[in-house]
Parts: C-alpha cells; structure tokens; sequence
C-alpha cells in the first residue's frame, strides 16, 4: 500500500506567508498605527488640558465673596483651628503655613504658600472659606469633614500666618552715657 503523503505547503500557509512578507502592509497593522497615533495625541490634548486647569484662578461664587467671618480673632479659635491645622493641613502646607510640609513636592501645584501677605491681600475671608470648604486638585474638600465653625476658625489661621509677627513691648534702652563722665 502506497503512503499518501500531504503536500508541505498549501494553499492557505502559502497565502499567510506571503502576506507576512509583502512589502505592503496589511491593514490592521495600518490601523494600530493609525489608532496608536490617535491615542497619544488624545493623552497630549488631555496633559495640556489638566495643566491649564491646575493653574486658573479660583473662581469663588459672589455669595462667598461679601461673607465675613463671624468668629472673633480669639486665642482659643485660634488654639482650635492650629489643632485642626496640624491634622488636616500642616502635612502639605507646612507647620507654619510656607507650603513646605513633608507631602508638599508630592503634588501639583505645590502647595500655596499662606505666609505670604501680597497672596491674601485682596482674598476675603469668605473666599478663604469657599477654597477651604471645596477644594481644588490636590487639595481635598473640606465641606463634610469640618463644620463650618471650623472652617471659619481655620480662616482665622490663615490670616494670622500672613500678618507681621506682634512686636514685643520692650522699654527703650537707656541712652548710654559717654565713658569720661
């Protein structure tokens, strides 16, 4: 009995072959070009985008604009508000508020720096609050885990951090007198 043999290449292996070797690509792989291409251009518009987005100004709705802080300047709100400060804010904005805390290179935009006095010179309380109480990227929304009496205390806070440190009352030192008399 004679033995059959199959021949080596068919048709279909053939077809393969040479479609893998054609000098024309085939079109899928034209395709993920063409797709891959599209996707990194998507990732850059998205990047450029998230940039422009990290650096607006805050725009604070006017009804936060006129608000005044009902608290007064006391030294227990304060006391209170440095408390909540250092659990809540110290670990980006620093211990004394210069944007320096131990997570601050870890985001972007950095941390603002709160003791500069030109930063809040025209910045209302009421828009302190608002900033506070939203958030922004990196900066979480404080609304629903501090009352508003501690929103309003950490406003206090902050307005401390940019204000000249109080002068100590020190009597004027004696005019000294000439050695030969």
């Amino acid at each position: 009995m004679p033995l059959k043999t199959r021949p080596f290449a068919t048709n279909a292996v053939v077809r393969k072959f040479s479609g893998l070797m054609s000098t024309n690509p085939p079109l899928s792989l034209q395709l993920r070009k063409l797709l891959f291409a599209a996707l990194l251009f998507l990732i850059g518009v998205l990047v450029v985008y998230w940039l422009i987005e990290q650096n607006k100004p805050w725009i604070v709705p006017a009804e936060y604009k006129n608000l005044k802080n009902p608290l007064a300047p006391s030294q227990s709100n304060l006391n209170a508000a440095k408390q909540i400060y250092a659990d809540e804010c110290a670990q980006c904005h620093g211990e004394r508020g210069q944007g320096d805390g131990p997570e601050a290179r870890t985001h972007y935009p950095l941390p603002a720096d709160l003791t500069d006095p030109k930063l809040l010179v025209n910045v209302t309380d009421g828009e302190i609050l608002y900033q506070i109480s939203e958030g922004r990227r990196p900066m979480p929304s404080f609304k629903h885990r501090l009352t508003q009496d501690q929103r309003w205390q950490l406003v206090l806070l902050v307005r401390s951090f940019s204000q000249p440190p109080a002068s100590v009352n020190t009597p004027a030192s004696p005019a000294k007198r000439p050695a030969n008399q």
